[in-house]
């Protein structure tokens, strides 16, 4: 069970992908209480076709459809060696945070998106401007990407593979030698990027509330 003041919907909602140990109506309960005390929403984070999600169907949750980030998403997977050049430089700028995060920064999103160790704040700029940025971070051998994001005003110029290809170094450099990452089904220019980089869909997954919600 994860809260972070509703920042991203990984960071607040419940993972399930296992037996939780009790009847899964009396976890779904569990988890509704534990998001009101933490003042989200109740959702859970389903992996489609798991053996969790028709018994959260069938306690009486649904799909989210009305999620910001979209109803489903891919969790894509690839070598980092077919895509690494260079090596990104981590820089904690202002300007990443205004462009991953938005102009006002909460404590939330510094605890989400930079907590731990082996963070990489990558970032590409133009004068003192940050124009694109991304996020990844190493767990074992796996480099985890998030956050990848480019300037209106700077995009079809090949900054996204650019940078992609300098945190694959990065990680690389760090010990990891797999990339994974998320992406909303509907975002197809980001799909398409990452099928170009070597990366193909490992599984989807969806968030599932209350039918009452």
């Amino acid at each position: 069970m994860r809260a972070a003041a509703g920042f991203t919907g990984r960071a607040n909602s419940t993972l399930t992908c296992g037996d939780p140990g009790m009847p899964v109506p009396d976890a779904l309960r569990a988890a509704q209480g534990f998001a009101r005390e933490h003042g989200i929403k109740p959702t859970a984070h389903v992996v489609n076709g798991s053996p969790p999600e028709s018994a959260i169907e069938s306690a009486g949750w649904r799909i989210d459809l009305d999620h910001p980030g979209g109803a489903e998403s891919l969790v894509m997977t690839g070598p980092l060696e077919k895509f690494a050049e260079g090596e990104a430089e981590s820089r904690d700028l202002p300007g990443w945070w205004e462009l991953t995060a938005g102009p006002e920064v909460s404590a939330a999103q510094r605890h989400v998106l930079g907590s731990g160790d082996g963070v990489c704040f990558a970032s590409i700029t133009a004068g003192d401007t940050v124009i694109a940025a991304v996020r990844g971070a190493v767990v074992e051998d796996v480099l985890h990407v998030a956050r990848l994001a480019v300037r209106p005003s700077h995009r079809r110029q090949g900054l996204a593979r650019r940078l992609m290809g300098e945190l694959a170094g990065w990680g690389l450099a760090q010990g990891a030698t797999t990339c994974a990452l998320q992406v909303a089904e509907h975002n197809e220019p980001a799909i398409r990027l990452y099928e170009e980089l070597g990366c193909t869909e490992h599984h989807r997954y969806r968030y599932w509330i209350p039918a009452g919600s």
